[in-house]
């Protein structure tokens, strides 16, 4: 005998009248103009704006990715001196708003430090010198805001993937004759990337949202080309959407490759990789009984 779910069922439809009757009251309202938003989903510079946008979200996050893997071997060293900074580096950049750390790449550094010189240590030979201002552009100090932050909380995520690895393959490639490094490389890690993937796929969803904070050191990503129509012919909220719909574009398809590359390092475990929310509800809707 199947049991009927009515609450289910109802709390179901409760909720899309819900949506129905939201959708509906806005578009009354005009609260969106439509109109509007078809004219600037592919203005020129909106799509500037895109391209900044991931352009500086995918080099934040290369970036931070390295930072980590240093980081974190660095925090799992012996060496109390090499422990103690990885450890400082963590607690600091985790500590501060990412917003902060932005403004005082923009605006602190450059008071603080007029020029930028690359010279040979213990000689008077320059490699490479500008004044700061020149060399701390929004572009840069975005890049090293979002990229040392980045570089704390995969520090934490990579150290979580090492201690996974069993220690006992450890000792037998130390008995072999592998150098830590080459254990690493060759035993630890493959293996940690398992562990490491599902959050680093997040870091980097989580990456193209908040390079809109730039928006706030004149850095021209998509929030702030947004801005900059919508200053120009006030359409604040439709511009917001045109903003919004693109987000949530690049975090969709950021979504999808995350999915296949954890099914990539899934290969070879019991268990499948966690399935996407479009395969859980048509499992959903195969499983419920029919009125």
């Amino acid at each position: 005998m199947q049991v009927r779910h009515w609450g289910r069922w109802l709390s179901a439809i409760v909720v899309l009248a819900l949506v129905a009757w939201l959708v509906e009251s806005a578009v009354r309202a005009h609260f969106i103009d439509f109109a509007v938003v078809r004219k600037y989903q592919f203005s020129s510079l909106i799509l500037k704006g895109l391209q900044a946008t991931i352009v500086l979200a995918v080099l934040a996050q290369m970036t931070g990715i390295v930072l980590g893997v240093v980081f974190a071997v660095m925090r799992l060293s012996k060496n109390p001196v090499m422990s103690a900074v990885s450890s400082f580096y963590i607690w600091f950049f985790r500590g501060t708003p990412v917003l902060v750390q932005l403004f005082f790449w923009y605006n602190g550094v450059p008071l603080v430090f007029h020029r930028l010189t690359i010279a040979i240590p213990f000689t008077h030979v320059t490699l490479y010198s500008t004044p700061m201002t020149t060399f701390m552009t929004a572009f840069m100090a975005a890049f090293l805001g979002l990229a040392l932050n980045e570089g704390a909380y995969m520090a934490e995520i990579v150290r979580a993937g090492i201690i996974s690895v069993d220690e006992g393959q450890v000792e037998a490639a130390s008995a072999l004759g592998m150098t830590s490094m080459l254990t690493l490389r060759r035993i630890v890690l493959p293996q940690a990337m398992r562990v490491i993937i599902p959050p680093t796929g997040n870091e980097f969803i989580s990456m193209l949202k908040t390079t809109s904070l730039a928006s706030a050191i004149t850095y021209g990503e998509l929030l702030r080309r947004a801005g900059d129509v919508y200053s120009t012919n006030f359409e604040v909220v439709p511009l917001l959407i045109v903003a919004s719909i693109w987000y949530l574009v690049l975090t969709s398809v950021a979504s999808i490759g995350q999915y296949y590359i954890e099914r990539r390092f899934a290969r070879g475990r019991m268990r499948s990789p966690a399935e996407t929310a479009l395969q859980r509800v048509m499992k959903v809707m195969q499983r419920s009984p029919r009125l």
